[in-house]
């Protein structure tokens, strides 16, 4: 089932999320029903407070090529950052309106300690995109959107397009 994507300045976005202490039934179809509407949005990674749900849990593919796919659902990812710093080029994120994108800078490698869809427990050093996603998505569960890692003047340019493109949009529903 698709889920409706929360957009900023919803102030659900800049919440903490709370772990998550089972995985049940419910969990497991909300992560089919996150992954099916990130494949269809399109991205790369989908948080759980981007579709309303305050709880330490996300799903990610950082497969490349068309028809690859790697699915994952991670529970309470915790993240040791490394490496050097790089530059993610026009990162976007499907909770941010008018399909906005700046560049970020990330580190180029991550350990990811998490839980699996079955429990299981993940433990593994991520890097390159795979490192950007996982830091892009776990910001989500911290209440931190990508926007909120530019310069303030970028991020005062953005807010006031932003009210903008509200203001009219509001007034044309």
């Amino acid at each position: 089932m698709l889920l409706d994507i929360v957009k900023y300045p919803d102030p659900r976005l800049k919440l903490i999320c709370e772990p998550v202490t089972q995985i049940t039934e419910e969990l497991k179809r909300l992560a089919d029903d996150m992954l099916e509407t990130m494949y269809k949005a399109p991205g790369v990674g989908l948080a759980a407070p981007q579709v309303g749900r305050s709880i330490r849990m996300l799903v990610m593919d950082d497969a490349s090529g068309e028809d690859a796919k790697n699915p994952r659902v991670l529970f309470n990812p915790v993240l040791s950052l490394s490496g050097d710093d790089v530059l993610s080029e026009r990162e976007g994120c499907l909770s941010v309106p008018m399909d906005y994108r700046a560049d970020v800078v990330r580190k180029s490698d991550v350990h990811l300690t998490a839980m699996g869809i079955d429990g299981e427990p993940i433990d593994e050093h991520l890097t390159g995109f795979s490192a950007i996603i996982a830091q892009h998505e776990t910001d989500h569960l911290d209440g931190i959107l990508f926007i909120d890692r530019i310069s303030r003047l970028r991020r005062s340019l953005y807010d006031s397009r932003l009210r903008k493109w509200l203001k009219r949009r509001n007034r044309n529903a």
